[in-house]
């Protein structure tokens, strides 16, 4: 399979799940405004969407990185690893069991869907090299481009840390949260640390993750809300 082929694909399996949890949180958000709602299948339901859209946010980090065939076996080695290593192990609270199965779930819904995908080899087209004699002058910055495609998922992430105090918390070691100065411009943090992978969006370092670090767009993220 071309390697264009199989990107177009990806994207539209990834922006499906994208969506589908966006869908998902929103619902949860307009129950929780109304007193009496049942939330509890609401929750599950986010919980489940979350955890299918994670392996494919995961995946576009790694195909921006390293191409699109080997980003893609890169991911479903991952995929594989976490999955064997997960174990049979419960532990006392009933909502991170619930959370381990939907991630379990959604893992094996990933390597399921992108089995068999044989992607030829990515082409990068080969640059000619300049003469020795030939005195290269310095290149002129070049102008920040916003990326071609962007979902609107991810541009409410951007625009939420744009016009909200978005701050990245540790709780525990290894386990972090979102933290919003507005309740109605709450990121999910899946796609608050994919916007920071893609080099969109960028954490104040200047901080402890413990006490939270607040953050910002880049130039890039900047670009593509300007777009």
């Amino acid at each position: 399979m071309d390697a264009k082929i199989a990107l177009q694909f990806l994207s539209i399996r990834a922006n499906s799940e994208f969506q589908a949890a966006e869908e998902a949180r929103k619902k949860l958000a307009d129950a929780c405004a109304i007193k009496g709602s049942n939330l509890t299948h609401l929750m599950d339901t986010a919980l489940v969407a979350d955890a299918n859209a994670k392996p494919w946010a995961d995946l576009f980090v790694r195909i921006e990185r390293h191409g699109v065939r080997e980003g893609l076996a890169k991911m479903r080695q991952k995929a594989t690893e976490a999955l064997v290593d997960f174990g049979i192990a419960l532990s006392t609270s009933l909502v991170t069991n619930a959370e381990r199965l939907a991630e379990q779930n959604g893992l094996r819904r990933f390597l399921s869907c992108t089995n068999g995908m044989d992607i030829d080899e990515d082409q990068a087209p080969a640059e000619e090299a300049a003469p020795e004699s030939e005195v290269q002058p310095e290149p002129a910055p070049a102008p920040v481009e916003a990326p071609a495609k962007v979902t609107p998922a991810q541009k409410r992430t951007l625009k939420a840390i744009r016009d909200t105090r978005i701050e990245l918390q540790e709780t525990r070691v290894g386990q972090m949260r979102v933290i919003a100065s507005r309740q109605d411009a709450w990121p999910r943090k899946d796609m608050v640390l994919w916007v920071i992978e893609q080099g969109w969006a960028q954490r104040d370092h200047s901080t402890s993750l413990y006490d939270g670090q607040a953050v910002s767009l880049t130039e890039v993220g900047e670009a593509i809300l300007a777009g």
